[in-house]
């Protein structure tokens, strides 16, 4: 094992404190400083889902109709803005040459063993008594309202099973408001995981925050990158807002924004920005005792004790940093169909996240293929929340060179050269 050093993370989201977190625990000097604030941007008001059985990519086959498709609807829940920028243009087609079924499913692979690994660490983690997150362990349901989608759907589960040996729960419509009593008759069924969980992000983060803190780690909030200094093949220092900080490494889990630092760290970063979208509102008086997804809709249903929040969307439309109203009234219209009350008293938050998508859905985790002290976690998709405790793990393990059994080569940033 390499000895303890000094180590810089660019980014205080869940992945930049998830490094942190590992990294500290094998006795390194931490240093984390952010743009913006801990667990902001797209780390803090997304749905807090935690989905082990989320192990199918973005990339399936029907994916490049659909986006062809929302080029021509503005108010398509999965949109491609039309935009002509050659970054954007490349990454398409490069994501759309992985929509196969042999594509999906061995991307799918990995993300099944990363997802697996990441779990095991995040219930060790959530089992410590000075973390606090609100997690909840009540499961996942899929709720649908045409037959055709829940046929469709089935086939999906079959696959999950057949592939990875995971299963759900199948719910006749007749019994759905039995299980779940927020839901309005009538609806054709739907699909129960009962192994996911859900927390609150921005909670999590406070928490982790300050217990890294108190175990030494400096978090410097309004940092702003400015330059990263190289001598040879090697980071010298950073020039940073807060002025020249060096150390021994240095780590990037900079999300969306990471594309734009793929010349300075000598490697292709293909990470496009998916925009998604949240509203939060105070407790309605039905409320859902669980976690939802309606796929029909792109939409994520999240009960909290004080608060009910609805989330998704994706679109690419570069670093569009407005909130449409038409986009909030389309996640509460969009919950109307499937919810007794869809809507609180008060609307608490608004928000919208870059999701940091990869044109392989496969996230960018490892050492930098050019520089000897720099190391990047990235590109996690929709899933940076529940993939977060593997990354941490596997940026220690690189760092201290200890052997990993994960495939460390599929989600290398090298795989781009």
């Amino acid at each position: 094992m390499a000895g303890a050093g000094s180590v810089i993370i660019v980014g205080a989201g869940h992945i930049g404190l998830a490094c942190a977190h590992y990294l500290r625990r094998d006795g390194h000097d931490v240093t984390v400083i952010d743009q913006g604030t801990i667990g902001g941007a797209c780390s803090q008001a997304n749905c807090g889902f935690l989905v082990p059985d989320h192990v199918l990519p973005l990339t399936t086959p029907d994916a490049p109709v659909k986006a062809l498709l929302s080029m021509f609807q503005p108010r398509a829940a999965f949109r491609v803005k039309p935009q002509l920028r050659a970054e954007l243009l490349r990454w398409l087609a490069e994501f759309g040459r992985r929509c196969t079924r042999r594509q999906m499913l061995a991307t799918g692979k990995v993300l099944h063993a990363l997802l697996e690994a990441s779990m095991h660490e995040f219930n060790e983690l959530l089992a410590e008594p000075d973390l606090d997150s609100g997690v909840q362990r009540k499961g996942m349901l899929f709720v649908f309202r045409s037959d055709r989608a829940l046929g469709e759907f089935a086939d999906t589960d079959a696959l999950l099973t057949q592939e990875f040996g995971i299963t759900a729960r199948f719910i006749d419509g007749a019994d759905l408001d039995t299980f779940e009593p927020a839901l309005l008759d009538g609806l054709a069924g739907g699909y129960f995981y009962e192994f996911d969980s859900h927390l609150r992000p921005d909670r999590l983060n406070a928490s982790w925050a300050g217990l890294s803190r108190a175990r030494g780690v400096r978090i410097i909030e309004q940092c702003r990158l400015d330059a990263i200094d190289k001598a040879g093949n090697s980071i010298d220092a950073l020039e940073t807002a807060e002025g020249r900080m060096t150390a021994d490494r240095y780590v990037f889990a900079t999300g969306a924004w990471s594309r734009r630092w793929g010349d300075e760290l000598g490697c292709a970063v293909p990470v496009e920005p998916g925009k998604g979208y949240s509203v939060t509102m105070s407790r309605p008086g039905t409320m859902p005792s669980r976690p939802m997804l309606m796929p029909e809709k792109h939409i994520g249903v999240t009960p909290y004790p004080d608060s009910l929040r609805i989330a998704s969307m994706m679109e690419f439309a570069g670093y569009d940093d407005s909130i449409p109203d038409f986009r909030i009234r389309q996640l509460q219209d969009s919950a109307r169909p499937y919810l007794k009350e869809p809507t609180g008293p008060v609307v608490e938050d608004t928000w919208y996240g870059w999701r940091p998508m990869t044109w392989d859905s496969l996230p960018i985790i490892g050492r930098l293929p050019n520089i000897s002290n720099g190391l990047i976690a990235t590109g996690h998709n929709m899933l940076g929340l529940t993939l977060a405790p593997v990354t941490g793990r596997l940026i220690a393990d690189l760092v201290a060179e200890r052997d990993v059994d994960l495939p460390v080569e599929a989600i290398s940033p090298g795989r781009f050269s």
